[in-house]
């Protein structure tokens, strides 16, 4: 069975892009611990991240930093936090969380709840930063 991000990335569900190519995707995630946190996949379905082939590794980390910086440009943080989890959906992601401090990327605490309209305006200004 098809991962949720699988269907994104069919187009089967929606989801607020904000950068993408042949290979991978980055969009914004829809319960977000700040504003401007973004997932960044490969588009080939794969659990786990160190399953992935050397080349798709290495590659899909070159396009998440494309997407780190952009965010830094366009989200007030200090720093953009990196997590790989890897329990919550079985297709391989990286987490990029805008952060002021170590308790803004914890996974635990409450997640925002966002509009779709206010989601939409985030994803554009970081792809406008791109």
């Amino acid at each position: 069975m098809a991962s949720i991000f699988t269907k994104i990335v069919k187009g089967e569900i929606p989801a607020h892009k904000v950068a993408e190519d042949e290979r991978f995707l980055a969009f914004l995630d829809i319960n977000p611990l700040a504003k401007g946190h973004t997932l960044v996949i490969p588009k080939k379905e794969v659990d786990n991240l160190f399953d992935l082939d050397d080349e798709t590794y290495r590659d899909l980390w070159l396009f998440a930093k494309k997407v780190a910086v952009a965010l830094g440009r366009t989200m007030p943080c200090e720093r953009v936090g990196v997590a790989v989890v890897g329990l919550e959906v079985p297709h391989a992601h990286i987490h990029l969380v805008p952060i002021t401090g170590i308790y803004d990327i914890d996974f635990s605490k409450p997640k925002l709840e966002l509009g779709a309209e206010e989601l939409n305006l985030i994803a554009q200004r970081i792809r406008g930063a791109m």
